[in-house]
């Protein structure tokens, strides 16, 4: 579902800031991966997801999503093959809006638009039940101004606004890592509610080892632009936090120096 290939990144060539972020990079996903993302900060983690969604385009190698070729292919004309989520919860809905009409834009994501009338009976009825997913009782508050709703409340709404259109890809860039520990539980529950009910193949970054290892069928840390781990089946089941920092010291021969990597 995702191949990147022999991808680099360089920021700043040629100059005193010269970054290599992307260092000759490779990456298969099959079609319904789940697979969390670590590493310390400078790794790689948010350039490659960047670069997956064509925020900036890559110096050499390419990237195909689904067998298509995206290499070349402009930010807004990959965004059909993917679903987002940030990590500011503010980002990626309209905050004046209603719930039922951001959910209505993401329903429309990627058809023709005409001047019929906005939401139909049928569809409130579906955005309800959607919405009973979350546990959150948003589905008796259809149009309260997504504003006004809390950062969980309006993570998990970015959450299933992503994931509406089955993308090819999901894109989770550290979503829970601005809320507070019960609140990401929950939309960490419901990620994974999501994933593993329309069988999405899916790229979770986290600073939080014990999530990486809880979630997805498999792991990968991140280090100077390359991938340094990649631990996935029975391993990964097995895995515990002080298993992951031995193997990281092993594969890198330094300490894991990221704090937040072993909160919680």
């Amino acid at each position: 579902m995702l191949e990147i290939k022999n991808v680099t990144k360089v920021f700043n060539p040629g100059t005193i800031n010269e970054k290599l972020a992307l260092d000759n990079f490779s990456l298969t996903l099959e079609d319904g991966d789940f697979v969390t993302v670590i590493g310390g900060n400078g790794a790689g983690k948010s350039t490659m997801m960047n670069a997956i969604a064509g925020v900036w385009p890559v110096d050499q190698g390419q990237i195909l999503i689904d067998k298509v070729d995206v290499t070349r292919l402009p930010e807004h004309k990959r965004a059909r093959f993917l679903g987002r989520v940030f990590q500011d919860p503010m980002t990626g809905t309209a905050a004046t809006m209603g719930i039922e009409e951001n959910l209505a834009l993401a329903k429309r994501r990627g058809h023709r638009r005409t001047l019929r009338t906005g939401i139909n009976k049928k569809e409130r009825e579906e955005y309800k039940e959607l919405l009973k997913i979350l546990g959150l009782g948003l589905e008796n508050r259809l149009t309260t101004k997504v504003g006004l709703l809390s950062g969980g409340q309006r993570q998990a709404l970015t959450l299933l606004m992503a994931s509406l259109q089955k993308p090819k890809l999901l894109l989770l860039d550290e979503h829970t890592a601005a809320l507070d520990p019960k609140t990401a539980a929950k939309v960490l529950e419901t990620t994974e509610y999501i994933v593993n009910k329309d069988h999405l193949t899916t790229l979770m970054i986290t600073h939080n080892m014990k999530d990486a290892i809880t979630h997805g069928n498999r792991l990968i840390m991140l280090m100077d632009g390359k991938i340094i781990l990649d631990i996935k089946g029975e391993e990964k089941k097995k895995l515990t936090v002080s298993d992951l920092m031995r193997k990281f010291e092993e594969a890198s021969g330094e300490a894991f120096a990221d704090d937040k990597a072993i909160l919680g």
